[in-house]
């Protein structure tokens, strides 16, 4: 299931020494009413919170806490509705400072060191978040808006 979107506003920014990784993505695309996105990020946090999707249960679960200096490798994601409000969605792969990687779903407890972003806005389209019968997951379903 697919649908054409088009290119909106383009928002390049940081954030904060200590702010909280997510909420502060979330927070930021709900105060600039973006409803669809995709988004990449880069920089180092100063811990860092994963999560994992137990296929078994159907659920999340906060499995890595992570009390040390990292860089973000990677961190890129998708903004979506769920609930009738912005949701963003990231995955992030961080580094220490050997190379060890850790990734997995970004949870709210991250706290940034220093994060570059950028946020490319899709126009057109909704994505609207619905619990998804087989996986358990809150998948989005694109819909058209023009």
């Amino acid at each position: 299931m697919h649908k054409k979107a088009t290119i909106g506003r383009l928002f390049i920014g940081r954030f904060e020494y200590k702010d909280d990784l997510l909420a502060s993505l979330n927070k930021f695309c709900r105060k600039n009413n973006i409803f669809a996105g995709i988004f990449s990020l880069i920089g180092a946090v100063q811990n860092a919170k994963l999560g994992y999707y137990d296929q078994k249960r159907k659920r999340y679960k906060n499995c890595v806490s992570l009390n040390k200096k990292l860089e973000i490798v990677s961190c890129s994601g998708n903004i979506s509705l769920k609930e009738k409000k912005p949701f963003v969605h990231a995955h992030i792969a961080l580094a220490d400072l050997r190379g060890k990687t850790f990734g997995g779903h970004l949870m709210e407890g991250t706290k940034v060191f220093a994060a570059e972003f950028f946020i490319q806005e899709l126009t057109n389209i909704k994505l609207k978040r619905s619990k998804d019968s087989i996986t358990g997951l809150p998948l989005f379903t694109p819909l058209e808006t023009a």
